[in-house]
């Protein structure tokens, strides 16, 4: 700072100093001996701010003006800002020199008169005039000290903007700067501390580093303290000394010890509103020794970051720092990698997956970035396979810190999630590390608050890659694994014989059998975990021999009895080691196994700590263990062991038990004793040689008694002795039980009884007299029984919410239900279809069931409906179809407010009442198959709520002109209405329409205003023989998902189809006169139609080439694929057979340039994530590209075909061609992926959704093209082996096809012969199935 001999300056700058402005002033910063030129250039240079006070003497010091040239070039050069102060003098004096300054100035051309003093002279004064020309501060006639306030002030505010300046390069740092400014409450003046949180290399301490720098100049003192963690506890007034120097501006020691620094800091700082950063703390002593809140003055705010979020304590504000999001990834990726460089297209792919395995760490993309910069693209290639197979020894060290502050507790259960558990359930995954820690849930919340782990919306633990990628370095850095997760590294370990005292567990799944060295396991005395799963699930399939392995006859011999979890799926011995006596084992999992007893039982086992046995689909089991020892068995599941025949008598001491599963076990004939005390859940279904119920002992509990089962099992009646003890059971099953013609009495007993079924008990004809009696009662399931008349007191169940009698359409009884005599208060639902009843049969007073929402009688024989049925002021549903003796409905149906569905399908009805129009709630109106009803109501277009029309099979000429106005109707069925010739010309008006079904019509035209349903996603136009095309304007329906044609005769279809932006579905299948398929639009993903038409199959594939151009330009890596419903290969492709790899072998010369376009793949089944594909020869490097699959298509199908098209252009790598060319490679290969199959495993628990083992029927449920789904057997544990090993057992019926695709395939009209024909010679000289479970070949 240039200065006058005026007080002022001194002044001014302890007013800086004061500030916490670090000031450099000569006068009092330079050290006696140093060069005054060169260390004050240095001090200008590194300034951001020069303050220059003129004054009258200003321009007498040659010094200050070389010093103002100094500042000047600075300013042009270095964006040095420039304040100046004019002390007791005009702005225009210096500006222009006058008065002082220019006498000044003639004294100075006297002393320098030579050309280079003359040219100092110029600069002088050209900096003067600069300087002068600038805003700054005037003082003249005013207080000192304001002056120097406003200065300090604008100083500081200054170098605000200038500290923070470099934020602009920090990317994604400004919505979490605006985050935190939000949650410091800046306006506030209570003093409080702000947790900044996240994983290690997130970016915690850049976003503090921010904070400082921008908020620091709004209090009195501030300090960030970097590293804390670094510093020993014991040495925590080290820290002190330096908070207290940084806030009270002076440097020296002002504690020895902790208690007295944090007594001073509230005697000293309490008065001052302070900032403090504390970057990385991870103890509780860093925030009461450093940051106790009552040490500082109001408005102070205390910042800390940490991994550890318990150390912030929960009464303080938490920010989370989460990893960035993909665009900010790559932008910060990209300004380490190229600078402002322009990578070229290949560079650009590798840097998305170093992007991709970064998972948004700012750590992994700022040092892999400075790894990469300048690299060519060999070198691009290496360090990427690099780094995706080895972990970064930077960011492992970084991510280590976290890790080793863990208890070792912690440390143990957070490698096995690492190892083994991420991304499953939560809640098993708890039940396995309750297994060896009873306090796991605890520790799991502490990894959770270090920032280790997560849990996920979906309930499973979660974990970010590169810290799971730290934790298995962990377990394989010392060169004797605590752990195993793959087959590859047991096989290593039996191999070379490594396995250690070391090793804890063992997780894995395999595609070959296992082998085990005995001297190996021997070694593994501290194994608590291991759990092995065939991946190939072919345990499950009943063709399915297991294969005579020589390693299983001898090789495992030993079992660490430290085993607490258990569970190999498949184990191929008749027993266990008979040294196996694992005393603290907690879970024994070996469902599907080959075992004909657990072990052979020479003496009694004690196995106190064991909870759960699931030893289900066994089915070469022929007895059970002894369960003496077992006085804690919890689970007991042995369901479809089909060889057991006994249940040993020892049961009865378990009386810990809850769960009991012996569904499926057909030859059980002996089952003498159960302990329910615990029981929750009894299941024996479908043990049809089970003819005596067991001897129940003890009582069930007051609300844990859950259920037992008794379906299809060949008991004739359950004991008295049983209803009389079991007040408190809550459901029983004795569905399908053939014997029973009645009920005893005696179960009306069970007064807990919520559920009863028994349904399918073909001979049963009456239920108890005294069923009233059961008070808690709330379902009835009487399904397909021969009772005809239910007890009267049966209206007394005024809890009962469900209530079935339904049967089989029988005219054997007629059925008739009591008078209601204002009972049966909750009864929600009343189901009484195909019951034969007729007049009378229904009660009179049905009306008062005031509850009812749901009354179907669909199938039965009555010709008038109770009056009293208008009523049902609460009734939602009701189905009254195929009742063909009704022919008319109440005239005041219309009476039923509440009515959303009214199934009225297969009647006779000849007319409709008028006050059907009044039914304002109704949303489902079903009229199919109605042969008799020639019209509808002119009014129905007064039913406001009607979603859903169902008008199918009905001989209607023509429909009423109000059904256009119904605006909330989303589905409207008009196939097969034969007579129907037109649709209303304002069909169009029906904004709402979704799904539109006129299959099997005979209109010879649509309605032009059918372009206006904007709203419309499904269109089914199939069987349509008259309508000769489809309106050119069809592509106005902006939101049509699916477009059905089947079975029509278009010769061509409009262009305009390619403009329907969302759909994805298109059938055209038995179009047999079309023979060109229109543009595709966009978003289509599946397409049918006539594949053994060759120029269909030419169409096809010219769609496909062009959207896969389109797509290419903005990611060359990804495929789109289209499924069609079909299921054989074409014989369009010339190269057919089935497997997971192929290798195919070109033609010579095979590749024309401008000609040859690609390869043209399908493979049946379901959709695969990815492909490989390569172009090699003898002698040459392969070309090798991966590509991931797009555009799955909701209709997914492992009976479906998938067509894609692989671009030569995206092949072809030119930048590695190496002199070569194409037709210098002889083949190429193709290696699918696996299919993406949401079937995985079995869960490690086998539980299911009910004792029973049943699955929830999911074909209700329809997809995106309104189709069922079906769903089959789902997994909650689905399995990655990390070994890279493939599931082979679907690839045996995947089918494949190939053809080499060139322009004139587009150009030119081939017939479907000529296409099709390829010798078996030649075909046996193009392809080779390389996947060796399958040598054959065909043509």
């Amino acid at each position: 700072m240039a200065s006058s001999s005026s007080s002022y300056a001194s002044h001014l700058y302890e007013g800086l100093d004061k500030s916490g402005i670090f000031t450099f002033q000569d006068n009092k910063r330079l050290e006696k001996g140093d060069s005054i030129p060169k260390e004050l250039l240095k001090a200008i240079e590194k300034s951001q701010v020069a303050l220059v006070i003129f004054s009258e003497n200003y321009a007498t010091s040659s010094w200050c003006l070389n010093e103002l040239v100094k500042i000047m070039e600075c300013k042009e050069e270095k964006g040095l800002i420039v304040i100046p102060v004019f002390y007791d003098v005009y702005p225009s004096d210096v500006r222009k020199q006058e008065k002082s300054f220019a006498a000044a100035f003639a004294e100075h051309e006297k002393n320098y008169k030579d050309d280079e003093g003359v040219q100092k002279v110029k600069r002088w004064r050209t900096a003067l005039s600069a300087a002068a020309d600038l805003s700054g501060c005037h003082i003249h006639d005013r207080i000192e000290s304001d002056c120097i306030g406003e200065l300090v002030d604008d100083v500081s505010s200054k170098l605000c903007k200038t500290s923070s300046s470099y934020l602009q390069d920090i990317v994604g740092i400004d919505t979490h700067l605006q985050n935190v400014k939000s949650l410091l409450e800046m306006e506030s003046n209570d003093v409080r501390i702000l947790g900044i949180w996240g994983m290690g290399g997130v970016g915690k301490t850049t976003l503090a580093r921010a904070v400082f720098d921008t908020l620091s100049p709004q209090f009195q003192g501030a300090s960030f303290l970097a590293d804390v963690k670094e510093t020993n506890i014991n040495e925590m007034h080290s820290l002190q000394n330096i908070l207290f120097s940084e806030l009270l501006r002076k440097d020296k020691k002002y504690v020895n010890n902790k208690g007295e620094g944090k007594r001073l800091m509230a005697q000293r700082l309490r008065c001052m509103k302070v900032l403090v950063v504390l970057d990385d703390i991870n103890h509780h002593d860093h925030l009461e020794y450093l940051a106790d809140l009552r040490s500082f003055g109001s408005g102070s705010r205390i910042v800390a970051t940490t991994r550890n979020k318990q150390i912030i304590g929960k009464n303080n504000v938490v920010y989370e720092v989460t990893t960035l999001p993909e665009h900010d990834a790559i932008q910060l990726f990209n300004h380490y990698a190229f600078k402002d460089e322009a990578p070229d297209e290949h560079i650009k792919k590798l840097a998305l997956e170093v992007v991709s395995h970064a998972k948004g760490l700012p750590l992994a993309l700022r040092l892999w970035g400075i790894l990469l910069h300048n690299q060519d693209t060999t070198m691009w290639r290496e360090v990427v396979d690099m780094i995706k197979k080895e972990p970064s020894p930077d960011i492992i060290k970084n991510l280590k810190i976290s890790f080793e502050g863990l208890q070792d507790k912690e440390k143990t259960i957070f490698l096995d999630i690492a190892c083994f558990f991420r991304g499953k359930g939560k809640d098993d995954i708890i039940k396995i590390l309750e297994s060896y820690d009873v306090y796991a849930r605890i520790r799991l919340r502490g990894l959770i608050e270090k920032s280790l782990v997560f849990i996920t919306k979906y309930d499973t633990i979660q974990m970010h890659d590169l810290i799971q990628d730290m934790g298995r370095y962990v377990v394989t850095d010392s060169g004797q694994p605590s752990r195993l997760w793959n087959s590859k590294g047991l096989k290593d370990v039996m191999a070379k014989n490594t396995g250690t005292r070391e090793m804890e567990a063992i997780w894995f799944t395999y595609s070959e059998n296992p082998c085990f060295s005995k001297d190996a396991m021997k070694n593994m005395q501290s194994l608590r975990i291991l759990r092995i799963f065939p991946k190939d699930r072919s345990y499950r399939k009943p063709y399915f021999i297991k294969p005579d392995s020589n390693c299983h006859d001898d090789s495992i011999e030993y079992l660490s009895n430290n085993l607490r979890w258990f569970a190999w799926i498949d184990y191929p011995w008749k027993s266990l080691p008979e040294n196996f006596n694992p005393r603290r084992l907690v879970h024994l999992d070996l469902r599907w196994s080959s075992l004909h007893c657990l072990w052979k039982e020479t003496k009694l086992q004690q196995f106190t700590s064991l909870r759960r046995i699931d030893l289900s689909h066994s089915k070469s089991l022929k007895r059970t263990p002894d369960f003496k020892g077992m006085p804690n068995l919890k689970y007991l599941n042995l369901v479809e062991c089909t060889s057991l025949e006994e249940v040993d008598p020892s049961l009865k001491d378990c009386g810990k038990l809850i769960e009991l599963n012996l569904e499926d076990c057909k030859s059980l004939e002996r089952f003498p004793y159960v302990n329910v005390e615990s029981l929750e859940s009894l299941n024996l279904k479908n043990c049809s040689s089970l003819e005596k119920f067991p001897e129940i002992l003890g009582i069930m509990k007051h609300r844990t008694a859950r259920k037992i089962v008794t379906s299809f099992t060949t008991i004739t009646e359950l004991p008295l002795s049983f209803f009389d003890l079991q007040p408190h059971l809550t459901e029983l099953d004795l569905s399908s039980m053939d014997n029973p013609v009645s009920l005893p009495s005696s179960i009306c007993k069970l007064k807990g009884l919520v559920k009863l079924d028994v349904s399918w008990c073909k001979k049963l004809e009456s239920l108890p007299e005294e069923i009233g009696g059961l008070e808690n009662l709330e379902y009835l399931d009487a399904r397909y029984t021969l009772i005809s008349c239910p007890p009267s007191s049966i209206v007394s169940l005024n809890k009962l919410k469900s209530l079935a009698f339904e049967k089989i359409k029988s005219e054997d009884k007629v059925f008739e239900f009591p008078l209601v005599k204002q009972g049966l208060l909750s009864l929600e639902s009343l189901d009484l279809r195909g019951c034969n009843i007729i007049d009378g049969g229904l009660p009179k007073d049905i009306g008062s069931l005031s509850s009812l929402k749901e009354l179907k009688l669909s199938g039965n024989n009555f010709k008038h409906l109770p009056r009293s049925i208008a009523q049902l002021g609460a009734l939602q549903t009701l189905d009254l179809s195929d009742c063909k003796s009704l022919t008319h409905l109440p005239e005041d149906i219309g009476s039923l407010s509440s009515l959303k569905e009214l199934k009225l399908s297969g009647n006779n009805f000849k007319h409709l009442p008028r006050s059907i129009a009044q039914l304002g709630a109704l949303q489902t109106l079903d009229l199919s198959d109605c042969k008799s009803l020639t019209h509808l109501p002119e009014d129905i277009g007064s039913l406001s709520s009607l979603k859903e029309l169902k008008l199918s099979g009905n001989n209607f000429k023509h429909l009423p002109r109000s059904i256009a106005q119904l605006g909330a109707l989303q589905t409207l069925d008009l196939s097969d209405c034969k007579s129907l010739t037109h649709l209303p010309e304002d069909i169009g008006s029906l904004s709402s329409l979704k799904n539109l079904n006129l299959s099997g019509n005979n209109f010879e035209h649509l309605p032009r205003s059918i372009a206006q349903l904007g709203a419309l996603q499904f269109l089914y136009l199939s069987h349509c023989k008259r309508l000769p095309d489809l309106p050119e304007d069809i592509g106005c329906l902006s939101s049509l998902i699916a477009l059905h044609l089947k079975g029509n005769d278009f010769k061509h279809l409009p262009q305009s189809i390619s403009e329907l932006g969302a759909l994805r579905l298109l059938e055209l299948s038995d179009c047999k006169r079309l023979t060109q398929l229109p543009k595709f639009p966009q978003q289509l993903d599946t397409i049918d139609a006539d594949w053994s038409n060759a120029s269909i199959c030419n169409s096809l594939f010219q769609n496909i080439s062009s959207l896969q151009h389109d797509f290419c330009s903005s990611d060359s890596l990804s495929l789109r694929v289209f499924v069609s419903l079909a299921e054989e290969i074409p014989n369009w492709f010339h190269y057919r057979g089935m497997g997971t790899t192929v290798s195919i072998t070109l033609p010579k010369n095979w590749y024309v340039s401008d000609n040859f376009l690609g390869f043209a793949v399908c493979y049946s089944g379901k959709h695969i994530d990815c492909i490989t594909t390569h172009l090699c020869d003898d002698g040459m490097w392969p070309m090798t590209q991966e590509f991931a699959l797009s555009n799955k298509s909701e209709f997914d199908d492992e009976r479906n075909i998938n067509f894609l098209f692989v671009p030569f252009g995206v092949l072809w790598d030119a930048s590695n061609e190496n002199e070569t060319t194409p037709n210098d490679y002889g083949w190429f290969e193709l290696d699918f992926g696996e299919t993406d199959d949401a079937s995985g495993e079995t869960d490690d628990f086998g539980e299911t959704d009910d004792a029973s083992g049943e699955t929830d029927d999911a074909s209700g449920e329809t997809d995106d093209f309104g189709q069922n789904d079906d769903f089959g057997e789902t997994d909650d544990f689905e399995e990655t082996d990390d070994s890279g090993e493939t599931d082979d057992d679907s690839g045996e019926k995947m089918k494949f096809g190939v053809r080499l695709l060139s322009k004139k395939d587009f150009g030119e009209k081939m017939k479907c012969e000529e296409e099709a024909t390829c010798s078996s010679s030649k075909n046996k000289g193009y392809i080779s199935v390389i996947s060796s479970e399958f040598g054959n070949m065909f043509s």
